[in-house]
Parts: structure tokens; C-alpha cells; sequence
């Protein structure tokens, strides 16, 4: 387990307890060895590294579950591809498509499997969506729209778009694979606007930094998607899509266990509570997705692999061109020829 934060912990306990012995965290990584110490005590961890290399160097694994920031998904997930480990990549896949294509690339001569953190494709509610658009009985989509509202600001890294890309990719980036899977077609264009309503009064002073973000994006099928995304909502965990199709429409997600009519921050008036985290909404999804890996550790396929992940990304960064320039971006501007995008170079 690379990262001891909440999904490192997240992924730890579910392999503990309730993966029934199938596989087992045998070391924590992590740089702050005291975070790994805790983590490590708590769910009977033998051994504890301040760096995957040190972990490597000393025994042997079957795979890497990787949950650390994203500016250091391509190093990590290169390094223990090398080392022969199927991998389980957090999103978003990397900062840009040439760290994608290195982590494509590693992967390929490896020989060895990745299975990308899109938890929603390991979610009931989801899947059962995908496979009824697949099966044509509501017709093609037209109008796909994804939301995800976060209750609390994001890591203070995921704040800066030099080492996050921001909203888009650190929250969004789950929407942006809905999308794309439920469209089943090639991304065409994105045009993003965004804001910042509470950011300053958090004390968060990134430069470019915002806190409400909607996206559309039109797929080569003529689809049409929007993305939301609201970080800090302070009403709870959101994640919700609708998709209009030409023969009918379908819901998946509801804002809490039971639905809700509205939320007023700080005093909801619903049918049900709200969801609190993420970690509730998909709490089963997350469970199923390590079982997914377990999978993958003997010898079946990711069910979302490099890819998908590549794709998120694309849109990601085509995405946060878009909202620094205040134009519409075509997705073959940033896929034709890979490059690391400006404000990335800024760090």
C-alpha cells in the first residue's frame, strides 16, 4: 500500500476485512513514516518504508495499490511495473499524457496488468446504467449530465493546478470517465468555466484556483455532456448522473440513502439525510473495486485500465486549457502531440 491518507487507509481496511483472506497488505509506504507507523499498527501491517524503492529492495509483492498525489502517480506506478507488480492507480492517471504514455509504456513492456481507481465502474447503481445503455432498450444518449459536490476543500496540493490540475481532475475526474463511458464515443471538444466563491474566506491562495467548475463536452456521436463540480458544497457528498436518450432517460445516484427534496447548508430539509463522504456513497463500490484487483492479482483483466485513464486525462487537461484561456479546446490539440502542459512547467 503506497500512501497511508484516507484512500490508502480506505483500501487497507477493505483488504483486511473483507476480502476474506484473498490478499493481504504486507507493507505501508509512505515518507511520513509516523502516518505509516499508525495505519500500519492499526491493521496489523508488518512492515513499514519511507519509499517504494526501500519496500522493493527488501521483499517481494504481488501488487502496488498506489493512493499518493497525483504529480507522483507516473514515477510510482513506472517503478513498480519494472519491478513486475500488477498496480492499482488512483485517479487521476497523471498530471499529463506524457506521463500517461511513460505509464502505458512501462506497462506494455511489462507484461503486467493496471487497474485504474474509478470507483464508479465497480458500483451497482453505475454499472447497471452502462449495461442498459449498452443495451440499446433506452436508445443512444443525447444529453449526459455528471455531478460530484464535495463537503470539504481537497489536500492543500490539490488546491494548486502546478501539481493537481485542480477540481476538474482531482473531484471531476470520476465524471469525466462517467461521461465517457456512457457516451461510448470518442470525446470531440471541451469548454470549462469556473469560479471561486469560498476559497479566499478558507485561506486558500493558489493562483488560479477554483472551487466551482461546469464543463461541456461533445462526443463524436453528437452526445452532448456537462460536468459539474462544487468543492467545498458544505451540504454533504453529491454524485449523481441523468442521461436523455432518444428512446427514454435514466437517474443513477440520489443525494443521499433515500432521496432528498433540498438542502439548506448547515440545516437540511430532506426526506433522508444526506450523504456524509465519499467514503459512504460508495463504500461498496470501493470494497468491490480491491476484490477487482484481487482479480487482477490472479491473472484476470482490469475492468478500467490505462486507456480509460488516459482518456480522463485528455479531458482534464484540454479542460483546465479551456478555463485559462476562455475558449473552447478540441481534444486532438492536447492528443496529437503530447506535451507538458505550460502551467505544469511553471513549478
Amino acid at each position: 500500500m503506497v500512501g497511508a491518507g484516507r484512500v490508502g487507509r480506505l483500501h487497507t481496511s477493505n483488504l483486511a476485512e473483507q476480502l476474506g483472506g484473498r490478499a493481504r497488505v504486507t507493507a505501508l509506504v509512505d515518507p511520513d513514516v509516523q502516518a505509516a507507523g499508525r495505519l500500519a499498527a492499526e491493521f496489523a501491517v508488518a512492515k513499514t518504508y519511507g519509499s517504494l524503492a526501500q519496500a522493493l529492495a527488501d521483499q517481494s509483492f504481488d501488487g502496488a495499490v498506489i493512493t499518493t498525489p497525483t504529480f507522483t502517480h507516473r514515477d510510482l506506478a513506472v517503478t513498480a511495473l519494472e519491478a513486475g507488480l500488477d498496480v492499482h492507480l488512483e485517479k487521476p492517471m497523471a498530471m499529463n499524457l506524457v506521463e500517461c504514455a511513460a505509464i502505458a509504456e512501462a506497462l506494455q513492456a511489462s507484461g503486467r496488468r493496471l487497474q485504474l481507481g474509478f470507483m464508479r465502474r465497480f458500483d451497482p447503481a453505475f454499472e447497471a446504467g452502462a449495461a442498459l445503455l449498452l443495451s440499446g432498450e433506452i436508445g443512444q444518449p443525447m444529453i449526459i449530465k455528471s455531478l460530484t459536490h464535495g463537503p470539504g476543500l481537497p489536500p492543500p496540493w490539490a488546491n494548486d493546478i502546478r501539481t493537481s490540475n485542480g477540481l476538474i481532475a482531482e473531484v471531476c475526474s470520476h465524471d469525466l470517465d462517467t461521461v465517457n463511458w456512457f457516451a461510448a464515443s470518442p470525446a470531440r471538444e471541451i469548454t470549462v468555466k469556473v469560479a471561486n466563491f469560498k476559497g479566499r474566506e478558507r485561506g486558500v491562495e493558489s493562483a488560479n484556483f477554483y472551487d466551482t467548475m461546469l464543463a461541456t463536452v461533445v462526443f463524436e456521436s453528437g452526445a452532448l455532456a456537462s460536468v459539474a463540480g462544487v468543492c467545498p458544497a458544505d451540504y454533504g457528498y453529491d454524485a449523481r448522473v441523468e442521461v436523455t436518450a432518444t428512446k427514454g432517460m435514466m437517474q443513477v445516484g440520489q443525494t443521499g440513502p433515500g432521496g432528498l427534496a433540498a438542502v439548506k447548508a448547515g440545516a437540511g430539509v430532506s426526506a433522508s439525510r444526506v450523504y456524509s463522504s465519499w467514503r459512504e456513497r460508495f463504500a461498496e463500490a470501493y470494497r468491490r473495486e480491491m476484490s477487482g484487483f484481487a482479480d487482477v492479482m490472479e491473472g484476470g483483466q482490469p475492468r478500467v485500465g490505462a486507456e480509460a485513464g488516459a482518456e480522463a486525462v485528455a479531458l482534464v487537461v484540454a479542460g483546465v486549457q479551456s478555463l485559462l484561456s476562455g475558449r473552447t479546446v478540441a481534444l486532438s490539440e492536447v492528443t496529437a502531440n503530447p506535451a507538458t502542459p505550460d502551467w505544469q512547467k511553471a513549478l
